[in-house]
């Protein structure tokens, strides 16, 4: 652990399926800020995405977060917001975690695309008292300006054009998922048959 008080990043999502934007998020974000873990934490009710599309169930896509991350060190899936049950709000997780760890740092991790939209989350003006925001830049992505007074970190990662959209269209063609998400998730995938696999 770097000191007495723990670092935990906070990067949640519908992970649906998760890929190695994700995953190189996370452990980018580990090793700039000194992290000692990165949660990814899996939305039970992506409250944001509920009648754009059919969400997997949410066991599902902690199965698959977990695949994702069983052999990366200080990154690791969290079913918290599964647990907790309804729709997932942010402000409800970093809360969790603040009651569960009083005495740990807590950073929130998104991407600064999205930076903008912060202010249209629940209960937006109490996530600065609960974390520091750390924006995930990519090289020629136009990053939002986030609200003020919130406590900031920037950490530029590799520019990857992969987006869990394009991956469901892929399983579904029967396109290959090579080098888009680690081969355990593929298996992970196959043998729960998910976006349209049908038994051979």
């Amino acid at each position: 652990m770097s000191g007495t008080r723990e670092r935990i990043g906070v990067l949640g999502g519908t992970f649906d399926p998760p890929h190695i934007g994700h995953l190189l998020a996370a452990v980018n974000v580990r090793s700039a800020l000194n992290l000692d873990r990165v949660l990814l934490v899996v939305t039970n009710e992506p409250w944001q995405k509920l009648g754009t599309r059919e969400i997997s169930p949410a066991e599902d896509r902690l199965a698959m977060v977990q695949a994702a991350v069983a052999d990366l060190p200080g990154i690791e899936a969290s079913d918290l917001e599964i647990v907790r049950g309804g729709p997932s709000f942010s402000v409800e997780t970093l809360e969790a975690l603040r009651s569960g760890q009083p005495d740990a740092d807590l950073f929130l991790i998104v991407g600064a695309d999205a930076a903008g939209a912060l202010h249209t989350w629940e209960r937006w003006e109490e996530l600065a008292d609960l974390a520091t925001l750390v924006l995930v830049d990519r090289p020629g992505v136009q990053a939002g300006d986030p609200p003020e007074r919130w406590p900031l970190e920037r950490v530029e990662i590799p520019r990857v054009e992969v987006s869990s959209t394009d991956l469901r269209s892929r399983v579904v063609e029967g396109r290959p998922l090579d080098f888009l998400i680690p081969p355990a998730v593929a298996t992970c995938i196959a043998e729960r048959r998910l976006y349209g696999l049908a038994d051979s």
